[in-house]
């Protein structure tokens, strides 16, 4: 890849900037710098206006020209953006007066005239120059957009993904921001006519370097790496009858679609939100259905090509719970020797072969909270959208009942655990009457201990590593819910061990 990489794009009113800025939002976040040069009114302060507003999902918020205050800090939701204007900047020096030489960490940077911060700025930026175009109409313009350093690909994904755009007919739809989630992908919800779409931006990139035996993280404990596996499960869970988005657009190399929106109904209320036991019932019976089927191992994608469905082991369990080594317990200033590690590892490994030995399912991985969206003009189970799967595994039907019931996110009482828990076995045994409710109790517990060691240490990581502190606020319920499993006889080792070794985490 070359060091630098540029395009230009035609902007036929300020609107078009808008969408301009929003694309590139979705592919950039805190440390980026985004620089904005051009002749007085040429549309700087407007692109980054427009930006800031995205960002902050408000399209009133007030964005002043930093012309006179020479920078502005704004604490948006997402992540902090500084937006600065160095036209009244005499000599680059003053920049470290100002605070800006460095450019504070953790920040987006919007600046504009950056030609007057001499060699100051990073080596790795984009540049948008824009220059009036009087010909298309009084509030055109042209920007030309170039990537330096590691951020040329960022503007070459900038320009694939304008593309996409352009081929699916929505390069003129309204943007409006959507959260992200834990992972490298980020959404645009898209607004055209009367309708509104999802965009998805799911770039090919492993979780991490590759340490765990030559591989990343995420290909260590079969996370996806690419949209293709949301295409298969999606194509998979639809052709079932469940509620999964219709795909409506896809690249499936560059890794963008657009799909169906599913609103944003969700089945959680209350400030602190708890379950809405309709809809978690519901939730309950969908996944009965999905676990009392035969599913295939290998699901159609492009032909000939297929995906075949990565199987969620014991190896593959035993990395997760590493995490809680890795990154909990030093945080907690409670690091495990070499001993204390062995033990570790071959209790784990010895409880593991109960759920490695159970019939194998589609484990949808997250089922919970945050990835269901209730479909009220729907009937039964297909009231339950499902938007987040492409991390699906074959593995034991008990993973995805734990995720729905000790939602990581929310606190679930536990009577609500154990009537859910009682319904699904219900469902279970109405449609097989082998199925062995003691067996299965058994299996939840381990798959729960599992489960929540490894968001202990997911957590601490999200903090330490990726910046995002918010995750920290789960971990007291985390602990509670691995409490509530450590409970089971069949974990009384690990009760021990844990009660020995693992310290709590901070309220």
């Amino acid at each position: 890849m070359s060091d630098a990489a540029t395009f230009s794009v035609a902007l036929a009113h300020e609107a078009a900037t808008a969408y301009l800025m929003a694309d590139l939002a979705l592919l950039t976040g805190p440390g980026d710098v985004i620089t904005l040069s051009g002749d007085l009114g040429a549309g700087k302060t407007a692109a980054a206006r427009a930006m800031i507003r995205y960002l902050a999902d408000d399209e009133a918020l007030e964005v002043p020209s930093p012309t006179f205050t020479l920078a502005q800090d704004y604490e948006l939701p997402s992540f902090p953006v500084l937006h600065a204007d160095l036209y009244r900047i005499g000599e680059a020096s003053e920049l470290e007066e100002l605070g800006l030489s460095p450019l504070p960490e953790g920040s987006l940077a919007l600046i504009e005239w950056p030609g007057r911060a001499g060699n100051t700025l990073p080596p790795d930026r984009i540049d948008i120059a824009f220059n009036h175009r009087p010909a298309l109409g009084s509030n055109a313009r042209a920007a030309e957009i170039t990537g330096y350093g590691k951020a040329a690909a960022v503007v070459e994904r900038l320009q694939a993904l304008r593309q996409f755009l352009a081929e699916a007919g929505f390069l003129d739809a309204r943007r409006k921001r959507m959260p992200g989630d834990a992972s490298t992908r980020s959404y645009a919800r898209l607004m055209q006519g009367d309708g509104a779409f999802i965009l998805m931006n799911s770039p090919k990139k492993p979780d991490g370097p590759a340490i765990y035996d030559g591989k990343s993280y995420s290909a260590a404990v079969h996370l996806a790496e690419d949209v293709k596996a949301f295409v298969a499960i999606d194509n998979g869970l639809r052709g079932r009858g469940f509620s999964a988005p219709e795909i409506h657009h896809g690249d499936l190399e560059s890794g963008f679609l657009i799909t169906e929106d599913f609103g944003s109904d969700p089945v959680i209320e209350g400030d602190p939100p708890l379950p809405i036991l309709e809809r978690y019932e519901a939730a309950t019976d969908m996944l009965a259905a999905l676990h009392r089927e035969a599913m295939p191992e290998t699901l159609p994608l492009v032909a000939p090509a297929e995906y075949r469905i990565p199987v969620f082991d014991i190896e593959a369990w035993l990395v997760e719970i590493g995490l809680m080594v890795e990154w909990y317990l030093p945080d907690r200033g409670a690091p495990l020797d070499e001993q204390l590690r062995t033990e570790f590892v071959a209790m784990w490994r010895d409880l593991l072969e109960k759920p490695a030995a159970a019939p194998k399912t589609w484990v949808i991985r997250d089922f919970h909270s945050p990835n269901l969206i209730w479909l009220g003009d729907r009937a039964g189970i297909s009231r339950v959208g499902v938007i987040d799967f492409q991390d699906a595994v074959l593995g034991p039907a008990a993973y995805d009942v734990v995720s729905l019931l000790q939602d990581a996110r929310i606190d679930v009482p536990e009577l609500t655990e154990l009537t859910l828990f009682s319904r699904y076995v219900r469902a279970r045994r109405e449609a097989d009457s082998n199925f062995d409710a003691a067996d299965f109790a058994a299996t939840y517990a381990i798959m729960s201990a599992q489960r929540n060691t490894r968001l202990l240490g997911t957590f601490a990581r999200l903090n330490r590593r990726d910046g995002k502190p918010q995750y920290l606020k789960h971990q007291p319920r985390i602990w509670t819910y691995l409490n509530r499993s450590l409970a089971h006889p069949a974990l009384a080792l690990l009760r021990d061990w844990y009660a020995a070794n693992v310290p709590a985490p901070l309220p």
